[in-house]
């Protein structure tokens, strides 16, 4: 099995303004071509986390997952971020992951954030999205998701985790903890994006964006409260032969997932 580079997009977000985000992240995405496997980049990366979401929303046919298709294709590697769709005639915070090929899998999610009033505005996925792209096979997830780790336990069906966040400077250390937390107790390798700056609502994000290895070491990180970008790659022997090494999987309670 070949290694997967991934690279993280550590960006501030243009706010509600779809155009300007996708031009900026475009002419970021620009310097990547041939160089990674996998680009992703923050949560609502279009908007920032708005709940206008009927006035934001766009169909799974419109400009953001169109522009996802040309720059996965432009740049040889897939994309996965959230933005506001609509489908069905409900809002969503979709997970897209586009490949270069212009196949779209989505995860639509979960565990929204009450507190910020999402349950509102948004309709919750029903569904754990356990994709392959290259060989690995990789959960789907967002933002307010890190903090329930049934719904992420490895079941041995998946080999990385992908977080995209709008996750707040005032939380900054759950979000830095709890990453570790998931891969270690996953024995995976756990990727967390998030946006700094601040957004309409006088929210401040650090960002903290990182990767994480099964043993819970970081293994790449951009600077906090800085916009950037970091590109690593994950060992696959590494993984095989930890999970070999040390089989803690095999202990693990069995339960039932109720959605």
């Amino acid at each position: 099995m070949s290694d997967l580079r991934i690279t993280l997009v550590q960006s501030m977000l243009h706010w509600e303004d779809a155009a300007a985000n996708r031009a900026m992240f475009g002419e970021k995405i620009a310097t990547l071509m041939g160089n990674t496997d996998l680009i992703v980049l923050p949560e609502m990366f279009t908007t920032g986390f708005s709940m206008r979401s009927v006035e934001l929303a766009e169909p799974m046919d419109g400009p953001t997952v169109s522009w996802m298709k040309e720059q996965a294709k432009a740049t040889g590697a897939a994309l996965y971020g959230s933005a506001i769709i609509t489908e069905g005639g409900k809002c969503f915070n979709r997970g897209l992951f586009v490949t270069p090929e212009g196949q779209v899998t989505t995860y639509d999610k979960r565990h929204l954030f009450r507190f910020a009033n999402e349950t509102d505005h948004f309709a919750p996925g029903a569904n754990r999205v356990v994709m392959e792209w290259g060989g690995w096979r990789i959960l789907l997830q967002v933002c307010f998701d890190l903090r329930f780790p049934v719904f992420s336990r490895n079941r041995g069906d998946y080999d990385a985790i992908l977080y995209v966040a709008n996750w707040p400077e005032a939380r900054r250390y759950p979000w830095s903890q709890l990453l570790i937390a998931r891969a270690i107790e996953n024995q995976c390798y756990v990727t967390g994006v998030n946006r700094v700056g601040m957004d309409g609502k006088g929210i401040h994000y650090s960002g903290d964006s990182v990767v994480i290895d099964p043993r819970g070491q970081a293994i790449a990180s951009v600077e906090p409260s800085h916009e950037g970008l970091a590109t690593v790659s994950l060992d696959w022997n590494a993984l095989e032969e930890f999970r070999e090494k040390f089989p803690v999987a095999k202990e693990a309670d069995d339960f039932e997932l109720r959605t």
